[in-house]
């Protein structure tokens, strides 16, 4: 995979991000918007990392640290470029960005319909925890 280039998105990546993510992602946010990333990139710029291969983007996850917890949200890799070992790329440089930020776990979301994603997350070591229920409330209209 000597071709496969990692590196975090800047703000000059998100409409190419944005565009990725109606192809290659499962599901969507409300904060899927150009407003939404552009937030986190200015607030947390190593967060939204990248993977390229001939200068065409072929995976993202976000990798977000608040000091306390590691979440990782958007592991997408291109349809046409699965099982290539570019999650696997994705979520190794994610986990290194974690450790060396002191973060302890990795806590990934993966929609509960998405069977593909539970084989990539299985295979990278994540399990889920059944005994924790996610509970969320939109903070605006």
């Amino acid at each position: 995979m000597t071709d496969l280039r990692i590196r975090a998105a800047g703000p000059e990546d998100l409409d190419n991000v944005l565009a990725f993510w109606k192809t290659s992602a499962e599901g969507t946010s409300i904060s899927d918007d150009r407003s939404g990333v552009e937030r986190l990139v200015a607030r947390d710029p190593g967060a939204l990392i990248l993977a390229e291969r001939g200068g065409e983007l072929a995976g993202t996850v976000i990798a977000g640290f608040d000091g306390w917890r590691c979440h990782l949200y958007r592991l997408a890799v291109h349809p046409d470029q699965r099982r290539q070992g570019i999650g696997s790329a994705l979520l190794t440089a994610a986990e290194e960005r974690f450790v060396r930020l002191g973060g302890r776990r990795g806590d990934a979301m993966v929609l509960t319909r998405n069977e593909t994603a539970h084989h990539a997350w299985r295979a990278a070591g994540y399990a889920p925890e059944e005994k924790w229920r996610r509970w969320v409330k939109p903070l605006s209209d």
